[in-house]
């Protein structure tokens, strides 16, 4: 007896412990899983997040914003060089452009140097968006260029000199 009582705990013992291991793998896949889920997607963004590329603030650094579905560039002083992650920022634009909406974009410049140059320079910075939403797949002619009313730009000189890439209702 005491031999099939030893095979009897030790079969006991093995399926004890398989189920616990089994139970383990199971709650680790499980858990994996939610925490993916409840993760935030960082690859696509919302249009009512805010998503820095680049922090603006710096005098001579370019950046994007993407806040509330408004894509602002902004640019070094005396540059029309867009910021890394162009690509990103504009990728919910071109997919509304696609659809069939239309977009605008508005060059701004800050208040140093001659206005003249300065205007000049909000555009050379609106066509180099444009430019990169057309390298992404957007047809021209659903990309509208716009002179703002007043296009010396709000707030500290780095975040005057920007460009604004908003979707039109359509």
């Amino acid at each position: 007896m005491s031999n099939s009582q030893d095979n009897d705990s030790q079969s006991r013992f093995a399926l004890g412990f398989l189920t616990i291991l089994l139970v383990l793998v199971v709650g680790t896949v499980v858990g994996s899983v939610v925490v993916q889920r409840l993760r935030p997607d960082t690859a696509a963004a919302p249009a009512e997040a805010i998503v820095e590329v680049a922090a603006p603030g710096a005098e001579e650094v370019a950046a994007i914003k993407v806040d509330n579905g408004v894509v602002t560039f902004f640019f070094a002083s005396n540059s029309a060089d867009v910021a890394e992650g162009a690509q990103q920022a504009l990728a919910e634009v071109v997919q509304a452009l696609a659809a069939g909406r239309r977009a605008a974009i508005s060059g701004f410049h800050d208040d140093s140097g001659a206005a003249e140059q300065n205007a000049e320079l909000a555009k050379q910075r609106a066509l180099a968006v444009r430019e990169v939403l057309k390298a992404l797949g957007a047809k021209e002619e659903v990309i509208e260029l716009r002179k703002p009313e007043l296009s010396t730009g709000s707030g500290s000189p780095a975040e005057a000199r920007r460009v604004e890439v908003i979707l039109l209702p359509n």
